[in-house]
Parts: structure tokens; sequence; C-alpha cells
């Protein structure tokens, strides 16, 4: 073995002791392999029940390489049958030399044959090497095609190209088991945490969609931000863990409505239910009184009436400010008189028709909950930092639980719950907010109000960047460009 070929296979333990994208590893992998045999094109494929399916496949004279890109090559896959070389590699668990597939009996090549007529290229030697981890698991096979020797000129790989490529193979399958290992724990994590998001979704009818919503938005538009930083020259900003943790910020930003209670969760009106049903009785006992009265000789028959019809505008009043998004002036004023008038009760107390604290609640200006109420819904956040905390988030997703609680903090310090401003407020929480706020605006499930169009909630986020100063102008902007809400396949 050469000084030349040692520090190549140092290289390659040096490769697989860091890269943890599977695709990307499996194009190192082959790239480094045919660099050591010093051959012209390769496929590696991995093992998939009774098949072995193509991952990566390299041809230097015909500059074709497929696979890189995630996408597996568009070719069926292998059987596990002995004619196939590939197969008979791992079905052998042995490596296979050919000289010239043109002459050998060994396997059936009428499929490099074939391959060969269509390219215009000539297969001659093959090593196919398979790949197996420590415990003998049998992963997939690595088959290279013409070695070439010091002039170009194809011929035969060598007993210690075989050799090197062995030793590497193992090498590389214990890295691909390790690497398979750590995407299938991150997706059993992901799962935990769509089926935790999806857990706060399904406490209450309304709201039902809005993290789905938000990921699907927020995945569009980090694809919009990365085509533009390609189109600059520029390095793409969200890939890799940095996308992925972005996403999960997402997926538990409202975690901590866990434990919200769905009074406040599921407040339709301003008036809790109990309330409400409180108030109609109460016009109800007051009509009743009314008959009464008259039948007493108290009132006359007209003046039943008059009583009879304020207590149904009363409770129309009640009924249209109830639900109002926001109150005017006029009906805060309506509200004002209905709470000064009282009725005279069967123990001989008067009473308003309108109890304080009844008013208290009715006289929320805009959306259904009490400062009080409002509070323990915006503890939210807080709570969604204490759970994530418990969490042991590894490296690439450390900053999960800072970037969903945040999301509720404004560029001018007037959010919560720490009043953040400025550069405290990371781009990946600008974009949170943008995503959730949208998302709030448009919606059609929520109890407090109904969901505007999309072109006003637009207008509401520029208003919200550039008058308000809550929101990043650049992000606002290139959100509203991507138009993410809208393309093929949106909630």
């Amino acid at each position: 073995m050469t000084q030349e070929e040692i520090v190549k296979i140092l290289k390659v333990g040096v490769l697989l002791s860091y890269e943890r994208d599977l695709n990307r590893l499996l194009e190192e992998i082959l790239a480094c392999l045919m660099d050591l045999a010093h051959c012209d094109a390769g496929t590696l494929y991995l093992l998939d029940g009774d098949a072995l399916r193509f991952k990566i496949m390299r041809n230097d004279t015909l500059q074709t390489y497929d696979g890189g890109d995630g996408k597996d090559p568009d070719l069926p896959p292998v059987p596990l049958r002995r004619e196939n070389v590939c197969a008979l590699s791992i079905i052998e668990d042995r490596t296979v030399r050919i000289e010239d597939v043109y002459t050998s009996t060994e396997c059936d090549f009428s499929g490099a044959a074939r391959y060969d007529a269509i390219t215009g290229y000539h297969t001659q030697s093959m090593l196919v090497v398979p790949l197996r981890n420590r415990q003998g698991q049998k992963l997939g096979v690595i088959q290279l095609l013409n070695a070439l020797d010091r002039d170009g000129n194809i011929c035969a790989f060598t007993e210690d190209n075989a050799l090197m490529l062995e030793s590497v193979g193992s090498q590389a399958a214990i890295t691909i088991q390790n690497v398979r290992y750590i995407e299938e724990i991150k997706d059993l994590f992901q799962s935990f945490v769509r089926v935790m998001s999806s857990a706060v979704d399904e406490r209450t009818p309304y709201n039902g969609s809005h993290t789905r919503h938000m990921v699907a938005y927020g995945e569009r538009f980090l694809d919009y931000l990365n085509r533009l930083a390609r189109a600059r020259g520029e390095p793409e900003r969200f890939v890799g863990d940095r996308r992925e943790e972005l996403l999960l910020s997402v997926w538990l930003h409202d975690i901590g409505k866990l434990v919200i209670p769905l009074g406040i969760m599921n407040k339709e009106g301003r008036m809790t239910p109990k309330q409400y049903t409180d108030f109609v009785h109460r016009m109800q006992v007051i009509r009743l009184r009314a008959e009464i009265d008259e039948l007493k000789g108290k009132l006359t028959a007209e003046e039943r009436q008059e009583l009879v019809r304020q207590t149904h505008e009363a409770e129309e009043l009640i009924a249209v400010c109830n639900s109002a998004g926001v109150l005017s002036e006029n009906r805060v004023a309506a509200l004002d008189v209905l709470a000064a008038r009282t009725y005279e009760a069967e123990d001989g107390t008067f009473r308003p028709w309108l109890p304080p604290e009844e008013h208290r609640m009715m006289d929320i200006r805009k959306g259904t909950l009490s400062d009080e109420e409002r509070a323990v819904m915006q503890d939210h956040v807080v709570v969604t930092s204490k759970l994530l905390g418990e969490i042991n988030f590894p490296g690439e997703y450390a900053h999960v639980r800072d970037w969903a609680s945040m999301h509720h903090e404004f560029l001018d310090g007037s959010g919560y719950p720490h009043g953040l401003r400025g550069e405290q407020i990371p781009v990946e929480v600008r974009i949170v907010t943008i995503l959730d706020i949208f998302d709030a605006l448009t919606a059609d499930d929520r109890p407090y109000k109904p969901g505007i169009p999309v072109e006003k909630a637009l207008v509401i986020l520029d208003g919200m960047a550039n008058r308000e100063g809550k929101l990043d102008p650049e992000l606002t902007r290139l959100f509203i460009e991507s138009r993410c809400w809208e393309q093929e396949g949106a909630p």
C-alpha cells in the first residue's frame, strides 16, 4: 500500500467520523472508494427487504451523477438473486472481482450490456464489495466499474484494491448504521413533538389547525428565503439542523397551552357561559315579575309590555356585544345604561339588570378575555419555556426552548413575557412571530373573532412592521412577497 493510499484511507476515516447527513455520507463514501480504487464509475446500493435499491450512481466518463440530491435514482430495485452480481455479493457475503464482464460466466451481465448499448459506455472490470456492520448485519453493496491504470486505460481491479475497499467498506457500513440510528431517533423525537403539538390543538375545537398551518407556511417561506440566497450567490441560511431547529420551535411554540383552562381557551364571548345564562334567566324573572305586578295592579298592561320590550332589547344588546370583536363607544354607553337599571326582586330588594361582575366582563373593549384571563392566556409562553426546559435537547436543537417561548416578543419591546426588543430577538423568532400573527389573523376557527381576508391581514402585518415597529420590516416584506400560504398543497 502506497503512502498516498494510506493518506486517502485516513481522509475517509475522518469523513466517516463527522458526516451525519445520510445522503451526503453515501455520496462521499462512493466518491472516496472510487478515488481509492482509481476507477471510472460506481454504484452504491442499500438493502431494502428482499431487494437492493439504487442510492448513489456516478460515472465520470458519461458525467452522470444521480442520487446525491437525496432522491433515489429512477431505476427498479435489484432482486436478491444470484444471477445479479451485486445480489450475489451480499447473499454470499463476499467480494466479487470480475476482470471482464463480457467474458465472465459467474453472473448474468446482460444488464451491463444493455446499459452500454444505450449509453455508448463500455463496462469491463468490476469490483463488488458487501457492506456489513460489526454485528454482521448486511446493509448494502458498493459496485465499482472500470479500474484505470496510470495511463487512463481500463484494467482489472487488484487484490490490494479489494482489501482496501473491504476495510473502508466495513467502516462505512458502521457509520451508515449509526447515521440511520440517529435519523430514527430524530424521527421518533419529531413524531413525539408532532403528537404533543396535536394534543394542544385537540384540546379545543377552536384553533385546531393553527400549528400545522404555521409549519406548512414556514417550510415554504424558508424554501423561498433559500432560493433568494442561491440567486444572489449566497449560502442558504435555513438548511439542515438550523431548518429543523426552527420548525421544531414552530411545532412546540404553543405547548404551554396544555395547562391553560379550557374555560379561557374556548371562551367565545365576554361573559362566561354561566354569566350569560344567569343574565337571560334574570330577564325572564323581570318579565314574570312584571306579569305579577300587572295582576296586582302595580303596572298597567302598556307598562308591562314596555318593560317586556326593554328586556328583549337588553338580551339583544348583550348577545351582540358578547360576541363582537370590538365594542363601539355607543354600545359601551348602552351597556352602562343597562348596568344602572334595577328591578325589584322577590325579597323586596332592588337588584341591577347587569350586575357589576357581568358589566366588567361586558366592558372588555377588544376580544373576549378580561385582563386576568388574558394574563393566564399569555402565561402559556412561560409554561412553554418551563416544559421545554425539562427536555434535554441535543446541541443541534439547543435554541428550540428559547425560540418557541419568545414568539410573542416584539421589536419595539411591547411584547411578552420579557419585553425584549431589537437585537435581543433572534431572526428565527421574528419568523415564528410573523407566521403566528398571520395565521391568527386569517384563521376562521377562533372563538373570539371571525377570520379576516388575507389581503387585509397583510396590510395589518405591514403596519405592524413599518408603522408600529413591532415586526421585522424586511422579513415581513419577504413573507408577503413569498405568498407561501397559497402555494400548491396549502392547508
